[in-house]
C-alpha cells in the first residue's frame, strides 16, 4: 500500500489558510479559467507535485501548479515543450498572463469560488506550506484510486475550484454519494478526507457522522505514516455504512 508522510502534522492548522487562499485564486483564475476558454469544462486534476489541468487547446496544452511554480506544457512546431514561471514575488496577473488565462473575461464557476481580487499585488504564498497543501490533493488521489474497484458508477476523481477540493461520486445502496479530500476550509481549517451523501440519511453508526454535509476526519485525526491507508479506512467505513448500490 502506498504510504504519504506528514511532517507537519500536529502544527497550527490556521498557519495554512493565507497560502490556500493563494493557491485557490490561482487554481480559479489561472487554471481552471485557461482550461474553460477551451470547451467550458473547468475542473482541475491531482498531480504527483501539485495539481494541474488535462489537456487543452489546439496545441494540447496542460497547466501545472507546484509549491513555488507555474509549469505550462504545449505541442509546438518542434514538439513538446515546456516553461516554467517561478511565482515568488509575481502577480495574479503574471500568473494569467503566463498561462493564457483573460481575466476579463467573466467567469463563474460556482458561488464560493474566489473573487480575482486586485491581480497587480503579489501573490502570497509560503513554499512550504503550499508543499503541505498540495500534497494531500496527491494523498487524497491515492486513497481514492485505491477504492476505484470497490465503487460504483465512480465519476473521475477532480479538483473543484468552488471548494477547492478533490472529490468523485459514486452510487450507494442510499443513493449518489461524493468521496473526497480537502486542504481545508472555513468550517475545518485543517486538511480532511470526508464522505458526503448526497441525501438526508445518515445510516449506522451515529458518532461516524460528525459533519453537517456527512463525515469528516482530519489529518491529525488520521496520524502515523501511513495516512493514506487511514483515509482509505475512513472512506471505506463510510460506504459500508451507506450499504452497497
Amino acid at each position: 500500500m502506498t504510504t504519504s508522510t506528514d511532517p507537519a502534522a500536529g502544527q497550527p492548522a490556521d498557519r495554512l489558510a493565507p497560502t490556500r487562499r493563494e493557491l485557490q485564486r490561482v487554481a480559479t483564475h489561472v487554471l481552471a479559467r485557461a482550461r474553460a476558454a477551451h470547451g467550458g469544462r473547468f475542473g482541475l486534476r491531482a498531480t504527483p507535485s501539485g495539481i494541474g489541468t488535462p489537456l487543452f487547446g489546439p496545441d494540447d496544452t496542460a497547466l501545472r501548479l507546484t509549491r513555488s511554480a507555474l509549469v505550462r506544457e504545449h505541442q509546438g512546431a518542434d514538439g513538446a515543450t515546456a516553461e516554467v514561471l517561478e511565482l515568488p514575488g509575481r502577480t495574479l496577473a503574471d500568473a494569467a498572463a503566463f498561462a493564457g488565462a483573460d481575466l476579463a473575461v467573466p467567469f463563474a464557476p460556482g458561488g464560493e469560488a474566489p473573487a480575482v481580487g486586485d491581480p497587480t499585488v503579489p501573490l502570497v504564498l509560503d513554499p512550504s506550506s503550499a508543499a503541505e497543501l498540495l500534497a494531500w490533493f496527491a494523498t487524497g488521489a491515492r486513497a481514492l484510486d485505491a477504492l476505484l474497484p470497490e465503487l460504483t458508477d465512480p465519476t473521475a476523481a477532480q479538483v473543484w475550484p468552488e471548494h477547492f477540493d478533490l472529490g468523485l461520486a459514486a452510487t450507494t445502496g442510499s443513493g449518489g454519494v461524493t468521496l473526497g479530500a480537502s486542504p481545508g476550509d472555513d468550517g475545518v481549517p485543517e486538511p480532511y478526507v470526508y464522505v458526503a451523501p448526497w441525501g438526508p440519511g445518515r445510516p449506522g453508526d451515529a458518532d461516524f457522522w460528525n459533519s453537517p454535509f456527512g463525515a469528516v476526519v482530519t489529518r491529525a485525526e488520521l496520524g502515523g505514516a501511513d495516512t493514506v491507508g487511514g483515509a482509505v479506512e475512513f472512506l471505506h467505513r463510510g460506504l459500508a455504512l451507506l450499504g452497497p448500490a
